[in-house]
């Protein structure tokens, strides 16, 4: 029987998964609210990390760490930054980068880390996987590169500028940092994300107007994902 773990940035996005999932247990470390239950024959264990890669790194390490989790999931929302995105799409994560990580005085490129590299590859079985499953609900699919980074970006030229530099699809505020903590664990792990805006220096309203609907949008994918994953039982 499979364990994943399953990281969720916002209240919003972990509520929304709830609902499909019957929570047979809760408990706290260090102060994270952790849940666990069962969708078909996987272990599920939910939390909620907070925003920021320091929040999600952490939470990651200790999932790790205390959880004996096979697979780690990250699913929440995200601002799409590529001309094919509206909101509602959804993306898969096929590569991560930390598009603010930047030690380009020491001639590396931006967003390349020193003994981890620039773009971190997602799982090709869970990216698999995801694809099979997605394609088959009513909702516009992509994969590609999803940049992380601790701002929320408002700024259109900023997000062209990111676009552009790292060929991603999306922003968000955690991914990569999950992704790198998983690469160095040798922990299997996939990133989704939900369309809940697209940066047009007005994109907070926009996010807060779609933010319910994104987050009901991927909680659904994940619980495919993982009905799946139980027929499968790789």
């Amino acid at each position: 029987m499979k364990k994943v773990g399953i990281i969720f940035p916002m209240e919003e996005e972990i509520e929304a998964f709830k609902k499909y999932i019957k929570i047979t247990k809760e408990f706290k470390i260090f102060e994270l609210n952790f849940y666990e239950g069962k969708i078909k024959d996987v272990e599920c264990v939910l939390v909620k990390c907070g925003i920021g890669k320091v929040n999600a790194a952490r939470t990651t390490q200790i999932l790790i760490d205390n959880m004996d989790v096979d697979y780690i999931f990250n699913v929440g929302v995200a601002g799409g930054i590529s001309d094919k995105l509206s909101v509602g799409d959804i993306v898969i994560g096929e590569k991560l980068i930390q598009h603010d990580f930047d030690v380009t005085a020491f001639n590396y490129e931006k967003g390349f880390i020193p003994d981890v590299g620039s773009y971190i590859d997602t799982d090709t079985y869970l990216v698999s996987l995801a694809d099979a499953v997605l394609k088959k609900l009513d909702v516009n699919l992509f994969r590609g590169v999803i940049a992380s980074g601790d701002i929320f970006c408002t700024d259109s030229k900023m997000s062209e500028k990111i676009n552009k530099k790292f060929n991603a699809l999306c922003v968000e505020m955690e991914g990569a940092s999950i992704a790198q903590v998983c690469f160095l664990n040798h922990i299997p792990f996939l990133i989704l994300r939900s369309i809940s805006d697209v940066p047009n220096n007005n994109n907070k309203v926009t996010y807060e107007e779609f933010l319910e609907s994104s987050c009901e949008i991927i909680a659904l994918a994940m619980k495919n994902i993982l009905e799946e994953l139980s027929i499968t039982n790789k």
